[in-house]
């Protein structure tokens, strides 16, 4: 008995050792927060396997718990506050939810500066370096980046300026709703989310947004006629997006999961995200061309000109506002421009 005892003990021993070992629990568990749903593709292509990512590099150490569609309260203009204030850990949201919280970066929002979503990511990763130190002094910044490039999304066919006049259309920000002005429109600036019961009850009559969002918002059964510029130029603005941390929630990291956090931030994400929201555009756009009563036209090289035409009128209205704040409008435009130039190339 004794003997059959002591030959039990090893045999139990292996058998423990084979059996699989429970899942390591995270040494550091971050909330990120969102104004999105998760169907929408910058959730599904960029922020979840980013989650996943950091799950990966840091072997499990740190879990990224993501909250969709503000499920964990407040509104979107206040993530920045929440992430700044601890309330959340990381949040993805435009600063152009709030008006002049961040004046410099709108520089890349102007019409007509954008090119694509690449370059402009990139360029503005070299623009946080050199300008933007004090504007987000409050953050750890993982990255600031942009889509790729807004259009107009209506009810009612676009083909020259005068068919603008009299549409109430959404802009994303500011600086879209001033351009909208200016071409006779009544714009108005709104949650995305808002954007499906205002189109619904003729509050708005369209949008300005890349194809990547819209079937988040239903423009594909709201709206019929999708508008693009000719030229070099097709698409008319784009937004910043800013993804950030909470600096309290960085520091008190180890210093090797600090750098899995550094690892998978700025210049090293940059081209990556920007190639990822040029990729997202196809299955969004795909989805707007599945009705068959939608309409996808190109404004003529004339007419598109003279819609251009109107953004030196926005431009200079952006530096007499900042200018108050004692921005140098003029000066961020040529940096934010050459800097575009360099990573067009």
């Amino acid at each position: 008995m004794r003997k059959h005892l002591l030959t039990a003990i090893p045999l139990a021993a292996a058998a423990l050792m084979l059996a699989p070992l429970p899942a390591q629990s995270a040494e550091v568990t971050l909330r990120m927060q969102t104004f999105i749903p998760p169907v929408a593709n910058p959730g599904k292509h960029f922020l979840m396997p980013w989650v996943k990512k950091i799950a990966q590099d840091s072997k499990g150490r740190i879990e990224v718990k993501p909250f969709w569609a503000m499920a964990l309260g407040g509104k979107p203009p206040q993530l920045m506050d929440q992430v700044r204030d601890g309330v959340v850990d990381v949040v993805w949201t435009l600063p152009g939810f709030t008006p002049g919280r961040a004046p410099k970066v709108e520089v890349f929002e102007l019409p007509f500066v954008h090119r694509n979503a690449v370059s402009t990511t990139m360029a503005l990763q070299d623009f946080q370096e050199k300008h933007l130190g004090e504007e987000f002094k409050d953050f750890k910044v993982l990255l600031i980046n942009s889509h790729a490039g807004a259009m107009f999304m209506t009810k009612e066919p676009v083909t020259r300026l005068e068919d603008l006049k009299g549409m109430t259309i959404r802009g994303h920000n500011r600086i879209g709703v001033w351009f909208l002005q200016a071409l006779g429109s009544a714009g108005i600036a709104t949650p995305l989310g808002r954007i499906p019961s205002m189109l619904s009850k003729g509050v708005i009559q369209g949008s300005l947004l890349p194809f990547e969002i819209a079937p988040a918002v239903k423009m594909h059964e709201l709206t019929s006629y999708f508008t693009q510029l000719s030229g070099d130029q097709p698409r008319i603005s784009t937004a910043v997006f800013t993804f950030l941390m909470n600096k309290k929630a960085y520091a008190n990291m180890p210093a090797d999961l600090r750098q899995v956090i550094d690892d998978n931030s700025g210049l090293h994400i940059a081209r990556k995200a920007g190639l990822t929201w040029e990729m997202i555009e196809k299955p969004g756009e795909k989805v707007m061309r599945s009705k068959s009563k939608n309409k996808f036209m190109t404004i003529s090289p004339v007419e598109s000109e003279r819609i251009k035409a109107v953004a030196g009128k926005v431009r200079q209205r952006w530096f007499d506002t900042v200018k108050k704040v004692g921005v140098d409008g003029p000066a961020l435009l040529d940096d934010a421009l050459a800097m575009i130039e360099k990573h067009s190339k």
